[in-house]
Parts: structure tokens; C-alpha cells; sequence
């Protein structure tokens, strides 16, 4: 892929396991340098030992990101590493419990709303002033189908996807003159580590069910990766504001 991504400085979040460290790999291939960021301290480590297995350079930063403090460090390390922020692929999240509104409880909705919309927003927040400084710069988030439609998960879940949606769409259009762009992908079933821990014969599982008949072949985690670089890349130097459905054609159906 012709995209100048060679010694850009990337955070990839959620890098530890399933998208995000299939999106890590793919912009160490791409002679990048990453920071990979997750929750998970020995996923995130096993990662950056496969860049360096692979002659590429990376850094891991572990913690909640729904925490300023781990924020905060993601985006110095990044700086004091590798000079500054190029991209800023918004990759983690969690799942909800596909519950109907109804049966939401203040934990599940906090949590989910907390790690999918809050830690973005953190984050963009926080390596927007080093793109600014520097004139360019890309994020590239992970929606989802759930950010398309209203029967692809469970409330918390789906709210939390379309507001990823509105905050790239917002970006996009704050920041273009400014030579940020503001993108993402709405993936599709993708085999990942993810377990929903659904509750049998809740509402929402009930309901939800009869959609997932025509969802598609199931991606895989580089297919997904593949469009994040394309993204995030001087290939894409004109597309700002996108969210593209990486789903086998299930948004189309």
C-alpha cells in the first residue's frame, strides 16, 4: 500500500488482542511506529515483541483508557518516543449485555458508555493539540453495524456506537481545515476474543435474534485492520468524515 505511513508515529488502542493487534502489525508492516495501548498488560507486550520480532518498532502502555491519567501517559509516550501523534486509531470496547433499555443497570450502561465514547473522546482530546501543532494528523475510530442501525446489539452498546459515529462526524468537520481527517469503520461479525455474556431469554436477546440471520461471512481481524490503515493513510488523503461498514454487505441488507 502506496500511504507514507513509514516512521509515522501511531496509537492503536485495544492492541492487544483481535482488531486492534491486527491493526498494530499492520502499521508496523507498513514501517510505522506504534504505541500499543491496552488494558491488558501481557497482550499488549506480547504484541510489541511481535513488531520487534519483525524489525518494527513499537512501545506498549497499559491501563484503562477511561482513565485521564492512562490518557495522559498513552499520548507522552507517544510524544516523548516518537515525537508526536500521527494517527489515532480509537479501537478498544467492550460489549453490553444486548439488553433491551429497560433492563440496563447503571453499571452496564456507565461501563460500556464510559469505555466505547468516553476513553475516544479522552484520547482525541488529548493528541488533537500535536496534530494541530504539526498541521495533519488522522483518527480512525472503530464504530460499528451498531452504530448504522438499531438491531445490531443491546442499548448501551448501540448508544455508545452511534455517538463514536457523531464524534467522527464532528471531528471531520471541525478539524478539515486544519489537515486533521476523522474516519471509521463499522465492522461487521469479526472473530475476536469478545464473549457477550448474554442473558438467556431477556428481552433484548429475544428481540434482537431474528437480525442476525443475513449478517454475512464473518471477517476476519486484518480485514478489518487492512481498512483502518487504508484510513488512516496518504491513500486516503481526501476521504474525511467516512464511516465505512467492513460487514460482507450486512449494512446493505
Amino acid at each position: 500500500m502506496a500511504g507514507g505511513l513509514d516512521g509515522r508515529s501511531v496509537i492503536v488502542t485495544g492492541a492487544g488482542s483481535g482488531i486492534g493487534r491486527a491493526t498494530a502489525l499492520a502499521f508496523a508492516a507498513q514501517g510505522a511506529r506504534v504505541v500499543v495501548a491496552d488494558l491488558n498488560a501481557e497482550g499488549a507486550q506480547a504484541v510489541v515483541k511481535e513488531i520487534e520480532q519483525a524489525d518494527g518498532t513499537a512501545v506498549a502502555v497499559t491501563g484503562d483508557l477511561s482513565e485521564q491519567a492512562v490518557v495522559d501517559r498513552v499520548t507522552e509516550t507517544a510524544v516523548e518516543c516518537f515525537g508526536g501523534v500521527d494517527v489515532l486509531v480509537n479501537n478498544a470496547g467492550i460489549m453490553d449485555r444486548m439488553s433491551a433499555l429497560a433492563d440496563v443497570s447503571d453499571a452496564e450502561w456507565e461501563r460500556v458508555i464510559r469505555v466505547n465514547l468516553t476513553a475516544p473522546f479522552l484520547l482525541t482530546r488529548a493528541v488533537l493539540p500535536h496534530m494541530l501543532a504539526a498541521g495533519k494528523g488522522a483518527i480512525v475510530s472503530t464504530a460499528s453495524e451498531a452504530g448504522l442501525r438499531g438491531s445490531a446489539a443491546g442499548a448501551a452498546y448501540t448508544a455508545s456506537k452511534h455517538g463514536v459515529v457523531g464524534l467522527t462526524k464532528n471531528l471531520a468537520v471541525m478539524y478539515r481545515k486544519q489537515g486533521i481527517r476523522a474516519n471509521a469503520i463499522a465492522p461487521g461479525a469479526t472473530v475476536t476474543p469478545i464473549v457477550v455474556d448474554v442473558e438467556q431469554g431477556a428481552h433484548g436477546p429475544t428481540a434482537l435474534g431474528p437480525h442476525f440471520v443475513n449478517l454475512g461471512r464473518a471477517a476476519e481481524p486484518e480485514e478489518q485492520a487492512a481498512a483502518i490503515v487504508f484510513l488512516a493513510s496518504d491513500a486516503a488523503s481526501n476521504i474525511n468524515g467516512v464511516v465505512l461498514p467492513v460487514d460482507d454487505g450486512w449494512s446493505a441488507v
